[in-house]
């Protein structure tokens, strides 16, 4: 790395530093890098172009069109070109459809983006999906999480690795990536839309984080990080408890599950709370806040108790189990 200029080494250090603490590749490994074509993935595409070797990975490039803006498919043209600059094999997604009326374009988006890296990861035979997350996207996350109230495993941000999905630069910050693409004489495409404060995202990055940077004379970007880390660690403690309680308190059923009352009560909070989403997703239904407290309401309460959750699921309280189930369960035993 030492002939590279110090803006791309300094990005190459880091990323290879971050592939190699989370075991992210394995010699061999086709890796699929999703670029939108903006600063954050072109660095991503090009880094990793610089380091197969090194690795010893081979390269697929999928860009996924939401078509949310009139000039979407000239981003798509861009990454095109890039990928063939490269030599790396192009894949594209289209989107066929809109977000619905009063439905996150955000979510929508997001959506449409792990289904389109699932199908092309199977089509190509891929075992790893790098997506371009960097250090200000892991700030942000952690912020966000802990102004909208949400729990531990939210505030403790992006994990460097979640199932096929990588973020080998989660350690770059986005000052670092737009200094990698000068010296590499890149010009990546650029989001209006990244600019509109109507999203709490945006607002946070453009005027949120730079007045705390101004009144606490410092970055923040990286002590949240940091934190984020730290946190995820505890996260993911509880989590291995919580999976270590839930053959002793959770049953499949037909119906859905059965989940013991009385060991559940007997459980800390936090682990009880952990125990209770994993049996809640055993019905194929996401966790929310509202429907945990619910049953954990219910296990602690008198039997011949009902509550309707989320997505159509139900939850009665019989004389040992909490039952939960999409249509309303008899008592058991």
């Amino acid at each position: 790395m030492g002939r590279r200029p110090p803006a791309v080494a300094r990005v190459l250090e880091r990323a290879t530093a971050t592939i190699r603490a989370h075991e992210m590749f394995l010699p061999g490994d086709t890796v699929l890098v999703g670029v939108s074509g903006g600063p954050d993935s072109v660095c991503l595409l090009r880094s990793l172009q610089d380091l197969r070797r090194l690795f010893r990975i081979r390269l697929a490039v999928l860009h996924v069109d939401h078509r949310l803006r009139p000039d979407s498919a000239a981003d798509a043209a861009y990454v095109r070109r890039l990928a063939g600059r490269l030599q790396v094999a192009f894949h594209q997604v289209v989107a066929e459809d809109r977000p619905a009326r009063g439905e996150s374009v955000e979510a929508w988006a997001r959506a449409l983006r792990h289904r389109a890296a699932h199908e092309v990861q199977r089509e190509v035979g891929a075992r790893r999906v790098a997506l371009a997350h960097t250090l200000d996207d892991q700030a942000e996350t952690v912020l966000l999480a802990a102004l909208t109230g949400r729990g531990l495993d939210a505030v403790s941000g992006i994990k460097p690795v979640t199932g096929p999905f990588v973020r080998p630069l989660l350690e770059v910050t986005r000052e670092e990536v737009e200094a990698f693409c000068r010296a590499a004489h890149l010009r990546p495409r650029r989001d209006p839309t990244n600019l509109d404060p109507r999203f709490p995202r945006n607002a946070l990055r453009l005027h949120g984080i730079p007045a705390l940077e101004r009144a606490l004379h410092r970055p923040v970007g990286e002590p949240l990080a940091r934190t984020a880390a730290l946190l995820r660690d505890d996260a993911d403690e509880l989590s291995r408890r919580a999976l270590d309680a839930l053959a002793d308190v959770v049953e499949e059923t037909s119906e859905g599950a059965d989940l013991d009352a009385l060991r559940l009560t007997v459980l800390p909070r936090a682990i009880a709370s952990r125990v209770v989403r994993f049996g809640l997703l055993r019905c194929n239904a996401p966790a929310t806040r509202e429907d945990i407290d619910a049953v954990l309401d219910l296990a602690a309460g008198h039997p011949g108790r009902r509550r309707d959750l989320s997505q159509g699921l139900k939850a009665e309280r019989g004389k040992e189990y909490v039952s939960l189930s999409r249509t309303s369960p008899e008592s058991r035993g």
